[in-house]
């Protein structure tokens, strides 16, 4: 854990300064004299025990922490409106995402096949960097389901890999410790990525925009919406971002805790084995996976998958006799709270049948990890988890590599600081 601390205090340190410079125009202070923006202080707070951030995430609905985190890192100030215009934004968000999932969903099936066809190809001494293959399905997947067809030629996805790691190496770590602006190199390669991200979806926006497409995407539900075209724009970066490094990461720690965990892995090979048997994997039979979906909230918990996040206060609020005051800083330290001995027994062991028990479902569901306060990108991370995961698993066996150390490096999302290594072998 104190790695983790000490992430968390240089995360927080960072993310003072990034707001601090991100939104100078409307952190003026008034009625003070010779105070300047460059100035004035920021209050923070940081909250790590599971009741504080109950008692915190209850009048903030409408927003999500970790989208709003990622758009100030961005420089992305749109969505500031009211409170009905915020859910009615973020509701469309929410549906983009469940349509052009459900509308792509033979394709997810196609390329976790792919995948499938790839690692039976193998010989089962072979090593699998399981890390780079999870990144590249994900952009695979990603790409397409977001942008459409343009993104079938594997060059483009090639292209567009190369941009997204720039931009989001430096939004998780060079904003975070400060190293992006001492270096004036880096900084233009991340501002040219950015602006390349940009201006491919910028033409892709406008390319589908009232045009008749057969495959339906999530830039298609945004424009069918009433948002501004630099709310799309930021919708699309955000979730072309986000998605692809959370459903890479999920995938990843899941197939590590299944190589380590051989039981887990029986048990959940049985009950894919009963509730997809031999014919075709839907949406539908998927959703029915229960234990695979106590496997996967287990592993967001146990690998502190989105390990911090933060918002700014937007009104005055209050979390036990403590006044919130407007415009702090609130700091969410979930990596302490997902480890926490008083709610997760052997906090450190990985054991989906927690997740079997109401309580702790509902614990989980408090802390925006499921239910009503999930996100749509820790959403869609579970779903495409779970389609590859059953595909993988109805014709392999996931073994660990021997005397591999396996650590990992605490940024805006969790990952193994060295590649995760995974040898398989056939099931059937």
């Amino acid at each position: 854990m104190l790695d983790f601390a000490i992430f968390a205090v240089t995360f927080l340190l960072a993310l003072v300064g990034a707001v601090l410079y991100l939104y100078p125009a409307s952190r003026q202070a008034s009625g003070i004299p010779g105070l300047t923006p460059t100035e004035e202080k920021r209050l923070v707070v940081s909250l790590g025990t599971t009741d504080v951030l109950k008692q915190h995430f209850n009048p903030n609905k409408t927003s999500d922490p970790f989208e709003t985190m990622l758009k100030s890192l961005l420089g992305y100030q749109s969505g500031g409106g009211s409170a009905g215009e915020d859910h009615v934004r973020r509701k469309l968000y929410g549906d983009a995402v469940t349509a052009s999932l459900h509308s792509n969903f033979p394709l997810l099936l196609q390329l976790s096949e792919e995948l499938l066809d790839k690692w039976l190809s193998y010989p089962e001494t072979q090593h699998i960097p399981l890390s780079q293959h999870m990144l590249g399905f994900a952009l695979k997947f990603v790409t397409r389901m977001v942008l459409g067809s343009t993104f079938e030629d594997e060059q483009e996805v090639i292209r567009f890999q190369k941009i997204h790691g720039t931009v989001w190496s430096e939004i998780g770590k060079g904003f975070l410790d400060g190293s992006l602006d001492k270096n004036t190199t880096r900084k233009k390669q991340y501002q040219e990525a950015l602006m390349q991200l940009e201006s491919t979806l910028k033409k892709i926006i406008k390319e589908r925009k009232g045009g008749n497409f057969r495959q339906h995407t999530f830039i298609d539900s945004l424009t069918q919406g009433k948002l501004n075209e630099q709310q799309i724009l930021e919708d699309c970066v955000v979730f072309s971002l986000a998605s692809c490094i959370i459903t890479a990461r999920l995938c990843t720690w899941t197939i590590h805790f299944l190589t380590t965990t051989g039981e887990v892995q029986k048990k959940l090979c049985k009950e894919i084995d009963q509730v997809l048997g031999e014919g075709p994997i839907t949406s539908e039979k998927i959703e029915q996976l229960s234990y695979c979906q106590q496997v996967l909230f287990e592993t967001v918990r146990t690998a502190k998958l989105t390990p911090v996040s933060a918002r700014l206060q937007d009104i005055e609020g209050k979390v036990g006799p403590f006044v919130i005051p407007k415009e702090t800083l609130v700091l969410y330290a979930l990596g302490v709270v997902l480890q926490d001995p008083s709610t997760w027994p052997l906090p450190h062991r990985f054991d989906p049948d927690r997740f079997a028990d109401e309580p702790v479902m509902k614990v989980f569901s408090s802390l925006g990890f499921s239910g009503t306060w999930e996100c749509p990108e820790l959403r869609f991370a579970y779903m495409v988890t779970a389609v590859l995961v059953s595909v993988l698993l109805k014709r392999l066996r996931l073994l660990a590599v021997d005397r591999q150390v396996f650590e990992m490096k605490y940024e805006l999302v969790t990952s193994a600081r060295e590649e995760a290594w995974i040898t398989v072998s056939k099931r059937h």
